[in-house]
């Protein structure tokens, strides 16, 4: 029996990317967050990045703690790219598990670099289990209740660049026009890519004291770039001085301005990332941009020198190629 789903019904007026899709055909279900929640921000941000690409919603395997063991997310991610390496994997985890009870799935995940998108959206707080701190909140910020922090932050942005992710960068929930083009950018680039979203608690943690609410975030940014993605036609290229203000005109016949800011910072050099942050945290200034990139990044099946096929698409003579092959590895195992 063949089933074919029916389609949604959208309002004709809708605009609809290369692929005819509108933005209500990357939406989920209706969100049960807090209401003005950061994170609901953060998923618009990837809904609009996958539509302005035109990817085919089909394709996106968007996993996180809720499709498995809390904190197990990356794990299960790595074993669906491994086995289906066509499809194009977002992971959505919070600072509790990936900073928690997840960092060593994290961590191994980002060292192996797996292909994906790996997004945290960092409140600093366990907003479900009524504001705890939790373990990227920085030394001396205060609850909500008024309880001082007396613990060291972990900084996942330092600990991906340690950990050899080849696309990192940070934002802020409430900076859509910076967020979209930095996950555009990660769903394109090969490896591991780890975008750290700061997404303040409405309920627990957007007081005075934090160090994650709004105000302190917009009081506090140092965006360190302008980032803007083109994909799939001719390259466009420019020159021109820094400081200065150039219009590009782009494939569609919209007209770009690039300002060309923070001329001495350099996103391809990784221990430059690294001192860049140290000594902005030291100030108490929040980085925001696209941080560190490798334009000739491997990823985990380069490593493991993996079929290209999908496993599922596989015949059997693909999988089992005979007693003389099986002869031959494990003569080369003596």
């Amino acid at each position: 029996m063949t089933y074919i789903a029916k389609p949604k019904f959208h309002h004709p007026a809708l605009k609809k990317n290369a692929l005819g899709f509108t933005h209500r055909d990357y939406e989920g279900k209706i969100s049960t967050l807090c209401a003005g929640c950061g994170h609901d921000s953060i998923t618009a941000s990837i809904i609009e990045a996958c539509y302005e690409l035109s990817i085919e919603p089909h394709r996106v395997a968007k996993i996180s703690g809720f499709n498995s063991v809390h904190g197990r997310m990356p794990s299960v991610l790595t074993g669906a790219n491994l086995a289906n390496r066509d499809l194009i994997y977002l992971g959505v985890s919070g600072d509790g598990d990936s900073a928690s009870i997840g960092f060593g799935q994290f961590a191994h995940s980002i060292r192996r670099g797996v292909n994906m998108t790996y997004i945290v959206e960092n409140n600093g707080v366990y907003g479900l289990t009524k504001g705890q701190f939790s373990a990227t909140a920085d030394r001396g910020s205060r609850s909500k209740k008024g309880v001082l922090n007396t613990d060291n932050a972990i900084d996942l942005v330092a600990i991906a660049l340690q950990l050899g992710a080849t696309y990192v960068a940070r934002s802020f929930s409430g900076d859509k026009t910076q967020l979209v083009p930095l996950i555009a950018g990660a769903i394109q680039h090969k490896g591991a890519a780890f975008i750290d979203v700061i997404s303040p608690c409405v309920a627990f943690n957007n007081h005075a004291g934090s160090t994650k609410s709004f105000d302190y975030v917009r009081e506090h940014n140092d965006a360190v770039n302008r980032l803007d993605v083109i994909t799939g036609r001719d390259p466009i290229t420019v020159d021109y001085a820094p400081g200065t203000v150039q219009v590009v005109e782009q494939h569609d016949g919209t007209k770009l301005a690039l300002r060309k800011i923070d001329a001495d910072y350099d996103a391809h050099d990784r221990v430059g990332a690294m001192a860049f942050l140290a000594k902005h945290a030291a100030k108490g200034q929040i980085v925001t941009g696209l941080l560190y990139v490798d334009p000739e990044s491997e990823d985990l099946h380069s490593h493991l020198n993996t079929v290209d096929a999908p496993l599922n698409s596989l015949e059997a003579e693909d999988l089992c190629p005979g007693s003389a092959t099986l002869d031959k590895i494990n003569a080369s195992l003596r």
